[in-house]
């Protein structure tokens, strides 16, 4: 089973090594890694090119964004699964790969897996500033604020090409509205990790500022609008506030 791995970047020099190597530490070896690069004004694709054909696909050009350069990867991709990996995130071990194969492995009618990560601190990445344990997925979860990390979300190809891509239309959220359409608009069935598989530095674009958080606000109810499915009065509040108890 091939596993492809996709990773959006833009000016991610200070950040990218530690994204390559935890792919390449892998010990599954039956891996695509596939890097989009919205063609990088810094040092990124000098990164890139040192590790030469250990990077099965680069490509650097300019796009709109990184869930576009995310749909790009996936069109281009040859795995069996695919999964996300942010370019200033990192798996945990070498280990992550192969347990996530060994998921869909098992159950043939499994067609996403998802984990827990945490947030750890932009410069000590040793530093853990907050644990997102996800839980088991069931019906009404999204009813109540939840959401699975998106960087420990894998997904069956063929599950993309009958349901479809990324929306870039829906900002930050467009990770919440895919997910959201896979498991509770089409009833996909989705499989969890109980561990950590990644850890993802601090200061995501959809939290930077009050701004920024509106328009994912916006975008998370968006998201509801556009797979025809109804929130309650009181989902939309409750997503971020989940995160709260992820300090603690």
């Amino acid at each position: 089973m091939k596993i492809s791995i996709i990773t959006a970047t833009y000016n991610s020099a200070s950040t990218i090594r530690d994204c390559i190597e935890s792919v390449l530490s892998q010990n599954y070896h039956d891996v695509e890694y596939i890097i989009v690069d919205g063609a990088s004004q810094d040092n990124t694709l000098a990164i890139l090119k040192e590790y030469g054909e250990r990077i099965t696909n680069i490509i650097s050009e300019p796009d709109e964004g990184m869930y576009h350069a995310i749909n790009k990867g996936i069109c281009i991709a040859a795995g069996d699964i695919i999964g996300i990996l942010n370019s200033d995130d990192f798996y945990i071990d070498e280990n992550v790969i192969g347990e996530v194969a060994a998921l869909f492995e098992k159950d043939a009618s499994v067609e996403c897996t998802y984990a827990d990560l945490n947030y750890v601190d932009a410069q000590n990445t040793s530093k853990i500033i907050r644990k997102w344990k996800a839980g088991q997925y069931s019906h009404r979860s999204f009813m109540y604020g939840w959401m699975p990390p998106h960087p420990t979300f894998f997904v069956r190809k063929e599950v993309y090409e009958k349901y479809g891509l990324y929306n870039p239309e829906l900002g930050t959220s467009a990770d919440y509205e895919l997910i959201l359409r896979l498991l509770e608009r089409h009833k996909r069935k989705a499989a969890y990790l109980p561990r950590t598989i990644i850890h993802m530095r601090m200061g995501g674009a959809s939290n930077q500022d009050i701004l920024a958080r509106w328009k994912a606000f916006k975008n998370d109810r968006r998201a509801w609008k556009v797979n025809q499915l109804k929130p309650a009065f009181y989902t939309i509040l409750l997503k971020p506030l989940r995160k709260l108890g992820q300090f603690f």
